[in-house]
């Protein structure tokens, strides 16, 4: 058996360190057990600092406990079937309750854990049974949504002094001696990992009678894995580049390093000409940022961090002796909170885009100037109607509402338009019809005279002659079509006659 199973706390006074977080947990406890539903439990800390064995112990006072490692397949449909019918349905020894445990909640990434997250929110909801879950990352964006609906409970590192204590009590049940400043050591290393101390304490002790300091070279390193905000403090606090470098080794995305070290700036500098050296720095270190995800070449993350890591520290004159509160990045919350505001945008950018046949961001640099043009009532309603945008996206121009005077004149005088623009067609073509079938035009007072005289001739020789036109014609001179129509005339008489 492993010595880390073998010598495992087996009630709450044997677990070290965390009194405060082993009382809260004992009073989530007691509510379940008294008959008292509660939020389901989130215990966060490093690794090797009892959350499992802290779970474990809470277990032992349900009927039953199902548990979910990190090495299980944590997928939607996994989760579902398993802990998703395990949380909604009775135990199967007895009436009483069962304790569901999901390890690592943190760690769900890949194809393999897609929709695993949205599924333990679910889980969380509608649960009738007590949930315990672990992660190792406070501000893991993972366990976002998770953390409002939880119960949190962060476990600390344990004290140095805590872990010696523990080894000590080890060897002697071992029967192994041990020089002090070895075990010491050990307890250096493990930074707060008491699960990582006895684990190597066993690779030097076990079969043999005694350890000494030589048994320490048999032993790597312990890769070193800071707190973002002991990472940030060092930064701000340190002068030392290689003491800078290696608290940036964290398991964190450089872009939100960035942005945390760049909201606590003004917190801890005080000169303005140091905040302004250390803000250049930082966007510079944002330009390779920007490159590294445009162009995939994360070579570029080298100079990123040289640059707001050691380029920031190396911005201040002297380190400054105080106390500094630092906070996350407020940009997140900003954007959270904005959300609403950018989808307006975006959605009236290609409305607007679509319209003028240009892309959302040529349409977005145009705002300024429609936002001018929306002042006028009358104008905004058209250019609402042209663009085709609703009441709610109107207000990315203008804060009021157009006036429901100004619609009803402007459908008022559509239908107008409409109207006059129909009646003008129908006359068209009525005239039209008319010319060629039964309209008639009146004549003028000189063609009928003329008509009269016409129709003598006529009359007398009982022929119909046709009215000829008096164009070119002039006071005592017949026409060239006057004299025409005559010799037609006579053809025509002697023709009939």
């Amino acid at each position: 058996m492993l010595w880390t199973e073998k010598y495992r706390p087996q009630t709450f006074k044997e677990v070290l360190g965390n009194s405060k977080a082993k009382e809260q947990i004992q009073d989530w406890l007691e509510g379940w057990m008294e008959g008292e539903p509660q939020k389901c439990l989130l215990l966060v800390g490093p690794p090797g600092t009892g959350k499992t064995t802290l779970a474990h112990l809470v277990a032992e006072h349900f009927t039953e406990y199902l548990e979910l490692n990190a090495s299980d397949k944590r997928s939607q449909d996994a989760l579902q079937r398993s802990v998703g019918e395990a949380s909604a349905s009775q135990s199967l020894f007895g009436p009483g309750l069962k304790l569901i445990i999901l390890d690592e909640v943190d760690g769900l990434h890949g194809n393999e854990d897609r929709g695993g997250i949205r599924t333990i929110n679910q889980i969380v909801k509608t649960s009738q049974h007590p949930v315990i879950m672990m992660a190792n990352d406070l501000y893991s964006k993972r366990i976002t949504t998770l953390k409002t609906r939880c119960q949190l409970v962060k476990i600390n590192k344990i004290h140095t002094n805590s872990i010696l204590a523990m080894l000590k009590r080890i060897c002697v049940k071992e029967g192994v001696e041990f020089e002090e400043h070895v075990l010491r050591t050990l307890a250096k290393r493990s930074r707060g990992d008491l699960r990582s101390a006895i684990n190597d304490l066993e690779m030097m002790a076990r079969g043999r009678e005694s350890i000494t300091s030589q048994d320490m070279d048999a032993l790597a390193e312990k890769d070193t894995v800071h707190n973002i905000f002991d990472s940030v403090r060092t930064v701000l606090k340190s002068k030392n580049p290689r003491r800078v470098k290696d608290a940036l080794q964290l398991e964190a995305e450089p872009g939100f390093i960035l942005e945390l070290i760049a909201e606590n700036v003004p917190r801890e500098y005080e000169n303005p000409e140091e905040i302004g050296r250390a803000y250049d720095r930082i966007a510079d270190a944002d330009v390779y940022l920007g490159r590294a995800f445009n162009t995939r070449h994360y070579g570029y993350w080298k100079y990123a961090y040289d640059l707001m890591g050691p380029g920031v520290a190396l911005s201040k004159k002297e380190t400054y002796r105080k106390f500094a509160r630092y906070t996350n990045s407020t940009m997140f919350s900003y954007l959270s909170k904005n959300r609403a505001k950018r989808d307006l945008r975006d959605r009236v950018a290609a409305k607007i885009g679509a319209k003028l046949h240009t892309s959302r961001k040529v349409a977005i640099e145009q705002f300024p100037y429609l936002e001018i043009m929306f002042q006028d009532n009358v104008r905004a309603w058209e250019l609402a109607q042209y663009f085709e945008l609703e009441d709610g996206e109107v207000k990315q121009f203008r804060s009021r509402k157009i006036p429901q005077s100004v619609r009803k004149a402007a459908a008022m005088a559509k239908k107008e338009s409409e109207s006059s623009i129909g009646g003008g067609k129908t006359g068209k073509t009525s005239k039209k019809k008319g010319s060629s079938e039964d309209v008639v035009r009146k004549p003028t007072s000189k063609e009928s005279k003329r008509k009269g005289k016409d129709s003598d001739k006529v009359s007398a020789r009982k022929v119909p002659v046709p009215r000829a036109p008096e164009k070119n014609k002039t006071p005592g001179n017949k026409s060239e079509v006057e004299n025409a129509s005559e010799k037609k005339e006579e053809q025509t008489s002697l023709f009939h006659f």
